[in-house]
Order: C-alpha cells, then structure tokens, then sequence
C-alpha cells in the first residue's frame, strides 16, 4: 500500500507520527460509455468556454463565482491555505464510541505508524481500547477540512471520516406519524423469525453477486460475441425464486411461513455439515 498523507496525531503535549493509508478498495468493473450503434468510445472533454480550446489538467484552477463576478484560485493560493498546509490530525475530545452513530460514517483510512519508536501509537491504540472511547479529530485531506472518527481495529488504528451534521438529512415520512397495533402474537411470531436467522456476522461469507453476474456477462459476450443468449447465461426471470415477489396479504401467516421456512432451512444446513443426524446423537448420549 502506498501512504496518501504523512503527519502526527496530536492531543495536549502527545504526538504521534502517523502515515494515512486508504483501508478499502474497490473491485467493480470500470465500465465505459459506447455509441449503441459503431460502439465507438464516448469521452468528456475539458473545453474551455472562451477560447474552445481542450484543456490539459494541470492547466485547470479553481474559481469561485458570485454576483456574475468570477474568482479564480490558483492551486499555490490553495495550497497556502494553513489548514491544508497543517499536517496534524488534531483529537477534539474523547466519546464513548456507542455514541457514534454508523450513519456519519463516510470513507475508512488506516494509519501507520511513522516515527522510529512506535511506542505512543501502541499506548494510544491501548488506551482507546482501555476506556472504550472513540477519538473525534479534525484535519485537512485533498482540500477539506474533515471531522472524523479516529477508532481501534484489531491493532491497527482507524480514521473514519465523518459527515457533518447538516449532511444527514431528518427522517420524517408520514407513514411513520400513523398509529399501528402491534399484537403480542406478532411480536412473537416476529422475534421467533429474527432468532431462526440469528449468527455471527462473517463478512467474507457474502459476496457480491452483480459483480460476478457482470462478469459472467463479460466473458460470455468475449467468448460468444453477438450471439449471446442471456437465457441460456442466467436462466428466465423468476427461475430461483419462490414467490418471494408476491404480494403479502396476511402478515401472520407471512411470519409463520418465514419461521418455518428458515427453521427447516438451517435444520438442512446443520444436517449437511455433520453429515448425517445420528453422530450427533450419539455425542448426546456420550455426553450424558
């Protein structure tokens, strides 16, 4: 991996070099813009509206306009801003980490330690594990200021940039003013369905089936050209499913016919590891 910011974290008299280093990446296929007739390649240029002429990037500045009143700036002018001159990831205050609602969360960046002694990193990393507290900071990364959510993963700590609060929108849906009775059958019968899904969360049990669809689509079309069957490729809509796109009329006997399905579906799981239900319960016995 490659560092895209080198700097310190720093709270009262503490600093800790850090280097910045992006902690996702993305696998999607880069997909490009065709003329559905000739498949010639659709490009978006950067022409300038004065001249007419194609602009080369590192001849392209800023500009900020008001009142029909154009303010260029200059990417010396930006880069003389002192925060983006500031190379500090700045700790605001200390929360307890429940506090911080998934929903700010924004980009993930992993940081490294950077001096000769990785020493304040470790106590740092220690101390937030310690008090379970959440580091809010501030710094600036590509020409904004970023509040962000500075966290322990394994042993590893973790920036989390964050939205600003006036970038949530409020949730208000009317639907949701409505009064609505929840019977005690329901709420049985509901949290018996969310027991038979219950388990540990694994992210690298699921995969991302567009992408591997996508794919799929992409070598065929390679191996097969024009001539493509996507039918043959996939199978006809509604092959896989089970109704699961009808129409729920009754919730109950929705709830009841989702227990039962999930209930024989993990019994056909288990079953499938061990192998077959008798070893399972001869162990019983053993144990007793």
């Amino acid at each position: 991996m490659r560092a895209i910011w080198t700097g310190a974290i720093t709270f009262g008299l503490v600093n800790v070099p850090v280097k910045l280093y992006s902690a996702t990446e993305d696998h999607d296929l880069d997909l490009h813009q065709v003329h559905d007739e000739d498949g010639g390649r659709i490009r978006y240029q950067r022409r300038c509206e004065v001249c007419g002429e194609v602009i080369p990037y590192e001849h392209i500045d800023r500009a900020y306009v008001e009142d029909e009143e154009t303010v260029v700036l200059t990417r010396e002018e930006l880069a003389a801003l002192p925060a983006e001159r500031s190379r500090e990831i700045s700790v605001v205050e200390f929360v307890p980490s429940e506090q911080v609602d998934p929903i700010l969360f924004e980009r993930s960046y992993y940081l490294a330690p950077a001096g000769k002694s990785s020493k304040a990193y470790v106590l740092l990393r220690r101390t937030l594990e310690k008090t379970d507290r959440t580091a809010i900071v501030q710094f600036a990364l590509r020409q904004k200021t970023r509040l962000a959510a500075l966290r322990v993963r394994g042993d590893v700590l973790l920036v989390q940039t964050l939205l600003w609060a006036d970038e949530v929108r409020e949730a208000a849906f009317p639907a949701l003013e409505e009064r609505v009775r929840i019977s005690a059958k329901e709420m049985q019968l509901s949290a018996a369905l969310v027991k038979s899904f219950s388990s540990d969360f694994s992210p690298e049990d699921f995969r991302d089936e567009y992408q591997e669809e996508l794919r799929t689509l992409v070598q065929a079309k390679l191996e097969e050209g024009e001539a493509l069957d996507t039918e043959a490729t996939f199978g006809k809509d509604g092959e896989d499913g089970d109704g699961a796109g009808a129409e729920v009329i009754d919730l109950m006997e929705a709830l009841r016919q989702s227990v039962q399905r999930s209930r024989a579906a993990k019994g056909r799981s288990r079953k499938g590891r061990s192998g077959t239900a008798k070893p399972r319960a001869r162990k019983k016995k053993a144990a007793g």
